[in-house]
């Protein structure tokens, strides 16, 4: 069995995005990793080259800032990472610069691999998430957050990056999956206010046009230079252990965010019952879900 690992990445260090402990998450059961590294206006190139790994294999990318409808520019990069990967490889292993995975669940991902291989239906592999916001010691856990997304892909059956890259589809048809006991870890939201700001405000060049994108950068502007972590719904402890290779970011923490988990910010009624619909039963009624579990 062999299995290609897959990335885009710009602007690494100006958006302090931890995509060398991304990749490292899941070097172990790789066979290869193909990460295609954006025109950048910092050295992204270089922190990739210093990754000691001969498995690593980077694509050269100009982006096109002008794919700005639903985010269409990082669907774009995606595939492009993606039909860079090897012909004879089985699966396609995606991780986006943010996500990490813990390697408890390397095994578990990887016998999952190999029991649906030689089974054509399955498609793709759905992981659980976790996201991270704040600080390294608080999970989103209302529906502002998606609870599952594919990150595993057969090869060669035509798969391609959907709308903003959150998923994949066939032919505009969702992949039929497979749900596997195993979390991808989600940091995009977890640094520096400073460096947060900047990053939140600039990424959202990726959705908005430049008049849109004009009145969201005054408005950042009229906030101050700190991104506001207090204006979520609610947020929950994390009681487990971050993946090893992100030892470092967590300890180097050097900011302070405080939550009263018991605060709820719900902004209706809706939403205030379908989190507790959510939190009493596990159910999570009109979600949206860009694949088909079977």
């Amino acid at each position: 069995m062999k299995v290609s690992g897959f990335t885009f990445v710009r602007n690494a260090l100006k958006y302090d995005y931890p995509v060398v402990e991304s990749i490292k998450s899941i070097l172990p059961i790789v066979d290869e990793f193909i990460i295609s590294v954006g025109n950048s206006e910092d050295n992204t190139l270089g922190l990739i080259q210093s990754i000691d790994s001969d498995k690593i294999k980077i694509v050269h990318s100009s982006w096109d800032m002008s794919l700005r409808e639903g985010g269409k520019v990082l669907a774009v990069e995606t595939d492009k990472a993606m039909d860079a990967v090897s012909k004879d490889a089985d699966w396609l292993f995606y991780l986006q610069a943010d996500e990490v995975v813990h390697e408890k669940y390397l095994p578990i991902i990887r016998e999952a691999m190999k029991k649906y291989k030689d089974v054509k239906e399955v498609e793709g592999l759905l992981f659980r998430y976790l996201h991270f916001y704040g600080s390294y010691k608080y999970v989103g856990d209302g529906r502002t957050w998606y609870a599952r997304e594919v990150r595993v892909v057969r090869n060669n059956i035509n798969v391609r990056s959907y709308r903003d890259a959150q998923g994949f589809r066939i032919m505009n048809r969702k992949l039929k999956v497979k749900e596997i006991n195993a979390y991808v870890y989600h940091y995009g939201y977890v640094k520096n206010p400073v460096f947060m700001k900047t990053k939140s405000m600039e990424i959202s060049r990726f959705w908005r046009e430049d008049e849109e994108q004009k009145k969201v950068e005054e408005e950042y502007n009229r906030k101050g230079v700190e991104f506001d972590y207090s204006e979520i719904d609610t947020l929950d402890l994390f009681r487990g252990t971050h993946p090893a290779v992100m030892d470092k970011r967590v300890s180097n923490e050097d900011w302070n965010f405080d939550y009263d988990i018991k605060k709820k910010s719900f902004k209706n009624t809706k939403h205030k019952v379908l989190y507790y619909l959510q939190e009493k039963f596990g159910w999570r009624p009109f979600e949206y879900r860009n694949y088909k579990k079977i």
